[in-house]
């Protein structure tokens, strides 16, 4: 990550395309433009602020990132996006400076490229199939899809220049959808696109799910998620919110009194996983869902105007390796921390944290303790945290996901001085649901049963996102949501043709 200004950046990249623009480019041609770095603020400095760290690129690195597309006839990048995305086109426009239809290219797959152009992990997905980066041996070489989404929603928004979708004839068919998250979301706009009318019920005061409560502001910030709901809003979209579906009315309740033809479960992975430490009950442990959601949600560093308290901490310990816990640990100093821990079983290279968020962490001053898991939570006299103790590992053989296991070394014990614990290894489904609802099939992790077109064991009712696949990424929330969306739309529109057919015969 470069720490380039974005001015310096931009220059470099004027300089570049001024050399190539309106040449006929060779494959070899693009293979030697270099890829483009994305500005981020000073470190020390944003690791105490709220702002976005990552600064987008520039129009001249934009246009010079893009020609560095090879425009595969096969598109591997398409084959390997959760939502199929058309990402060869929507480049060649941004090569043509054409940003409006670059943006409108990607909105017909994907509503949220705001969204997912910040926080999806493209380089475990469509950049790690990317030609180019497999040509050059490297998927921090691949064409940055992700950065080029960022840049043209950012740019259709910054110039008042977003458009609402076409919605069809109304249909007069209900469709509830139960979560704001990412899936419930891209559900809304899929089905809302048919004509049916459609209604979000949230849990929470505000939309958006993990969007809103559980990623920072420093890597999504919350005007933009609030933007694409806007849009939905738009479109036709009602949200009903502060509205706990299975205590203020229960699937069947929407299904038989309110009329709904369809329902689309998208609650997430909303219970966290703890480790069953001896300490874990003492002041000062949380899990990563509590802390986040209280800085993110209920704003909570806001001391001046925030009713949700703050738990002050100078040395913070975080538990785990993914993405949730690069977000535990970056706002742990952004809420006061002076020392921030990441305690980690494994090593660098097995975290599953997207490498760009693991070096924004560094950059801030995280500091990583690799090899090492807790074994015990230590308190002061008060019942307060003062202490984590761990045990130091060693990597075994793969384990079945292919990463090696980590091994104890017995008899290494010591204690890390800290003054809070965040528990960030993952959460698992959210079970209100199914404690609530007769005759929903569950696994035994509680996770939502479903077939190939996301229908559940219910008739009428579809699920998707975490609560189906346990705790995974915003894009494969989206993608499942696609996938149920379409089948809703089929079975809605097959319900709708069956009745007006039977109208025709009784006139």
């Amino acid at each position: 990550m470069s720490h380039k200004t974005k001015e310096q950046l931009g220059r470099e990249a004027q300089a570049i395309w001024n050399d190539i623009k309106g040449k006929a480019l060779t494959a070899k041609d693009r293979m030697a433009i270099p890829p483009q770095d994305m500005a981020t603020g000073d470190p020390l400095k944003r690791a105490r602020e709220m702002g976005e760290v990552a600064l987008g690129y520039t129009e001249e690195q934009a246009r010079v990132e893009a020609a560095r597309c090879l425009g595969c006839k096969n598109r591997p990048c398409v084959a390997a996006c959760p939502v199929g995305v058309p990402i060869p086109e929507f480049i060649a426009c941004v090569q043509d400076g054409e940003y409006k239809n670059a943006v409108d290219t990607i909105k017909m797959a994907n509503l949220l490229p705001a969204i997912c152009g910040r926080v999806c992990p493209q380089e475990k997905q469509c950049q790690s199939t990317c030609t180019l980066g497999k040509s050059l041996k490297s998927v921090d070489k691949a064409v940055a899809i992700g950065r080029l989404e960022r840049f043209v929603a950012d740019w259709e928004r910054e110039n008042g220049k977003i458009t609402v979708p076409a919605v069809k004839a109304a249909t007069g068919k209900k469709v509830a959808v139960i979560g704001s998250g990412p899936a419930g979301l891209t559900v809304a706009a899929d089905v809302r696109r048919e004509g049916h009318d459609v209604t979000v019920f949230e849990a929470f005061h505000k939309t958006g799910g993990v969007l809103g409560d559980g990623i920072p502001e420093c890597r999504l910030p919350k005007a933009i998620v609030a933007k694409e709901v806007e849009n939905l809003k738009a479109m036709g979209v009602t949200f009903r919110t502060n509205f706990l579906v299975g205590r203020t009315e229960t699937i069947f309740d929407l299904l038989d009194r309110e009329k709904y033809d369809a329902a689309f479960i998208g609650t997430g992975a909303g219970l966290p996983k703890f480790m069953d430490l001896p300490g874990e009950n003492l002041i000062g442990v949380f899990s990563a869902n509590e802390y986040l959601t209280r800085a993110n949600l209920m704003k909570a560093y806001d001391t001046e105007k925030a009713a949700t308290p703050l738990y002050p901490a100078k040395v913070v310990g975080v538990v785990g390796g993914g993405n949730v816990a690069m977000d535990a640990c970056r706002m742990a100093l952004r809420l006061g921390a002076d020392k921030v821990y990441c305690i980690y079983r494994r090593t660098r290279d097995e975290m599953p944290a997207r490498a760009e968020e693991v070096m924004h962490a560094e950059e801030e001053g995280v500091e990583f303790l690799f090899l090492q898991n807790p074994t015990r939570i230590i308190g002061d006299d008060t019942g307060h945290v003062r202490a984590v103790e761990v045990l130091d590992y060693e990597l075994g053989e793969p384990d079945a996901s292919g990463r090696r296991s980590p091994v104890a070394k017995p008899g290494t014990e010591h204690e890390i001085a800290v003054e809070a614990m965040i528990i960030a290894l993952g959460n698992e489904s959210n079970p209100h649901m199914a404690q609530t609802t007769e005759g929903l099939d569950v696994t035994k992790r509680g996770n939502i049963v479903v077939d190939a077109k996301q229908r559940t064991s219910l008739k009428r009712v579809w699920a998707g996102g975490d609560i189906v696949l346990g705790a995974a990424t915003v894009i494969l929330a989206m993608g499942e949501g696609r996938k149920a969306a379409k089948c809703i739309n089929d079975d809605v529109a097959g319900c709708a043709a069956v009745v007006a057919d039977w109208s025709r015969r009784s006139e």
